[in-house]
């Protein structure tokens, strides 16, 4: 056999190789890892740390053969993932997760394309999961908003929720190309620059300034 064709085969191989390791990635993500955390039964806060060291193994989704549509418009779904500052309490504060945009400046709330094997609130929360590294509940819709695409002439629906951070993971998808941080709300209003997400975080923010039910 030539030089030439043992290195094409060799090529091929690799290629093979990527393929099915993507190929498994996606299918363990999809058939193990995500109904995990989707199930009610699961105590997030008890996250096991084999399955948190295995999600950095999973590819986030990419493509747009799933992807929802509505009238032209890209679905989109995303979340606010938040916690109290002083023991959980309702009573208090609460800080915002941001993390970096794959392009551009600032900061934003982790958010994807809505694809059509998943609920909008599994969509949400493994957008969550992928793009910053954290677990929790995911609450009651903030609301619908129209934005244009930065890369394109069309225009996005997008849907956001608030999530309730049980556990931030050491390990996720993207960590080797985002940052995260931990802020207060008027910085986080400061540093994110989509008018869309400012306005789903004052809905946030008044929903936890109301007064709360008596049990």
């Amino acid at each position: 056999m030539s030089s030439f064709s043992s290195l094409t085969y060799c090529n091929l191989f690799k290629n093979k190789c990527f393929i099915m390791g993507l190929f498994l990635s996606r299918n363990l993500a999809s058939n193990f890892l995500y109904p995990f955390l989707f199930s009610k039964k699961f105590p997030v806060d008890l996250f096991p740390k084999q399955l948190e060291n295995m999600m950095c193994l999973v590819s986030s989704r990419t493509g747009r053969h799933l992807q929802r549509y509505d009238k032209g418009h890209r679905l989109v779904v995303g979340c606010i993932p938040y916690r109290y500052k002083s023991n959980g309490s309702q009573d208090k504060e609460i800080e915002v997760l941001v993390i970096s945009a794959q392009k551009g400046q600032g900061m934003q709330f982790p958010k994807g394309g809505w694809e059509i094997d998943e609920s909008m609130e599994q969509a949400a929360l493994r957008e969550t999961v992928e793009e910053a590294g954290v677990v929790g509940k995911v609450e009651s819709k903030l609301g619908k908003w129209f934005y244009k695409s930065k890369s394109q002439a069309i225009m996005h629906e997008g849907y956001m929720f608030p999530l309730l951070v049980k556990k931030q993971l050491d390990n996720w998808p993207e960590m080797n190309f985002r940052k995260r941080r931990w802020m207060t709300v008027p910085e986080a209003k400061e540093i994110c620059p989509h008018t869309w997400m400012k306005e789903a975080l004052d809905v946030l923010v008044s929903r936890q300034t109301q007064p709360q039910p008596k049990l």
